[in-house]
């Protein structure tokens, strides 16, 4: 289409409406001598005189007659197709269901109350989650998940991202536990208990074992489960320590209450690098008004999860 001119689409469509030169100019915001050019490139171009002198008015050849209703509508849809997209979008009627790849921690985090804030704003709404086994980005690329909620974990230069909110690492045993018998938790005695630790990988190191080698200290890691909820499982029911983020504890938890719990948190003795949780996504939904008001939606419910620092 490299000898094509779309410009002379919308040129053709006035002219065949307003059957004049001048008139047609006018509309178009042009000088009656342009108009006049353009009307002789649309007659070389369809080999057609389109408008021919009838007295002092223009009137359509058969051909053109049998154009203007055809041109009229690729005009229109061309405009439509060329012109800024409406963003308008009333969530109340949006009938759509998203899905989000995170983890069990988040789900339980924010899950009911982000499906609280979709229902009353857009009861036509779904969400489904998906469990987070990985991180590969093919999913996003494709289409397979809407969202992903976590840790920045791939190189994937196009994918957009924002921080909903910095998360800790803690460490949990059971109520009772002989590690929190005294006040205050040292390095020395941390080390020395049983541990299990959470990767995907099957890696038995985990956040701390960097700062504990740096006193030169080491842990003794007797078990690796692939999830959280299987660690705070096991170190309910045992005396091996866990490692989790804060917020996988619950509402209950990062707010110090006093529920009752079988298991208990404390602050680790090293120093560990804070967690930021984010949302990422394609850029082919990034302009998109439904999922733009997913992600501000959920922004909005990580601020509002108390406890929860955000960095926003």
């Amino acid at each position: 289409m490299q000898n094509v001119d779309l410009n002379l689409l919308t040129s053709l469509d006035v002219l065949l409406t307003e059957r004049s030169v001048t008139k047609a100019a006018r509309r178009l915001g042009l000088s009656p001598s342009a108009m006049s050019r353009a009307l002789s490139r649309l007659r070389v171009a369809t080999g057609d005189p389109l408008l021919v002198q009838a007295g002092r008015s223009l009137v359509p050849t058969a051909y053109a007659e049998q154009l203007t209703e055809h041109v009229h509508e690729l005009a229109r849809n061309a405009r439509a197709v060329l012109q800024p997209v409406n963003n308008t979008l009333d969530v109340s009627t949006l009938e759509r269901t998203f899905t989000i790849r995170a983890n069990d921690g988040f789900v339980d985090l924010v899950g009911a109350s982000l499906m609280a804030a979709i229902a009353q704003a857009a009861p036509h709404v779904r969400i489904c989650f998906v469990p987070k086994r990985d991180k590969e980005v093919q999913p996003l690329r494709e289409g397979m998940i809407d969202l992903e909620v976590g840790v920045i974990g791939t190189k994937a230069p196009e994918l957009k991202t924002r921080l909903l909110f910095q998360d800790r690492f803690v460490g949990i045993c059971r109520t009772g536990h002989p590690l929190l018998s005294k006040p205050g938790v040292t390095v020395e005695r941390y080390a020395s208990c049983l541990h299990v630790v959470v990767s995907r990988k099957r890696e038995f190191s985990g956040p701390v074992d960097d700062a504990l080698d740096q006193l030169g200290l080491r842990r003794t890691v007797v078990l690796v489960v692939p999830a959280y909820t299987n660690a705070m499982q096991i170190v309910r029911h045992s005396d091996l320590i866990g490692l989790v983020p804060r917020s996988c504890l619950g509402i209950e938890a990062l707010n110090d209450t006093s529920v009752s719990t079988a298991i208990q948190h404390f602050d680790l003795p090293v120093q560990t690098h804070p967690i930021k949780v984010s949302a990422i996504w394609h850029p082919r939904l990034h302009a998109d008004p439904a999922h733009r008001w997913l992600r501000e939606t959920i922004l909005t419910v990580c601020k509002n999860a108390r406890g929860t620092r955000t960095a926003l």
